[in-house]
């Protein structure tokens, strides 16, 4: 009876040793795979690297370079735009699934903090507009800006401005599935605090923030005081030159992984004649800062 019990024992460790090596694997007893684990991921901003890229292009680099989405700007050769065909939103749309490229987002000027009301009425309009767009070619959302504080204007008068822009283009992303990201962008409007004010008067809670990598976000050497801050907003990230000594990149990312992000990360770099090249050293150096 001791004998039995002793393999029974010992036949008990290995099963649970087992099952710790397949949980490790990522795979059940069963032989099913796990979920997989949720991460942060790379993607291309195609201002300006790409700007003068058509989709073929980008989607070929991307997957070449192993770049896995991303947020196509607005103006630019690649032509996504709200006045295009239903059937070329189908053909966008097929191209990008059939690529295996995320198109993650739709990068507009949309800005909401001008003085006059008509113009800020006229830049709700073509933020709707690209949220269609969004809609039909499977975007997961529309990114807008905030561009400056006008003179004469009372600070808080245009945040609250900004907010209720975002609370209209908002509603209406909501009932089509799309989210919409604030830029933390522009003169006096990158300051965080006020992007958060700007935040707080918003009442769409599929509205967040597209946080932007600015050196306005470093203060005493650090972004975690301003990234605490937004933190609760965060829905999209654009990255720059990972080479300057100046800005706490690796700060951020853990910043981010502490946080939960497990979203895009893309890159908003400057056009070269070896892009490709480029793309690939840029992203194993995000591999090393992402660890």
């Amino acid at each position: 009876m001791r004998y039995i019990a002793r393999r029974n024992f010992i036949g008990g460790m290995i099963a649970a040793c087992g099952a710790g090596l397949w949980g490790a694997l990522g795979v059940s007893q069963g032989g099913q795979a796990k979920a997989e684990v949720r991460r942060m991921r790379l993607g291309l901003v195609t201002y300006n690297l790409a700007k003068d890229w058509d989709l073929p292009t980008i989607l070929k680099n991307c997957r070449e370079a192993k770049f896995e989405g991303v947020e196509l700007r607005t103006t630019h050769r690649h032509g996504v735009e709200p006045d295009i065909s239903q059937q070329r939103r189908i053909e966008v749309r097929r191209m990008f699934e059939d690529s295996g490229i995320v198109l993650w987002g739709l990068g507009t000027v949309c800005e909401f903090h001008s003085p006059e009301q008509d113009e800020v009425r006229r830049n709700i309009e073509v933020c709707k507009a690209f949220v269609v767009l969004a809609r039909d070619i499977g975007a997961k959302g529309v990114k807008v800006r905030p561009n400056a504080i006008p003179r004469g204007v009372p600070v808080e008068k245009t945040l609250e401005q900004i907010g209720r822009a975002l609370t209209e283009c908002g509603r209406f992303a909501a009932d089509h599935g799309v989210e919409i990201w604030l830029e933390v962008h522009g003169q006096g409007t990158s300051h965080p605090p006020h992007i958060r004010k700007i935040m707080e008067h918003c009442e769409a809670q599929n509205v967040g923030v597209c946080w932007n990598s600015n050196s306005t976000d470093i203060k005493d050497g650090s972004v975690k005081e301003y990234f605490e801050l937004l933190r609760p907003y965060i829905k999209s990230v654009h990255i720059n030159e990972l080479w300057r000594e100046d800005y706490p990149w690796r700060e951020l990312f853990t910043l981010l992984k502490a946080a939960g992000y497990d979203r895009f990360t893309l890159a908003e770099i400057p056009e070269s004649p070896d892009a490709l090249r480029l793309m690939r050293y840029y992203r194993a150096l995000w591999l090393e800062l992402t660890r």
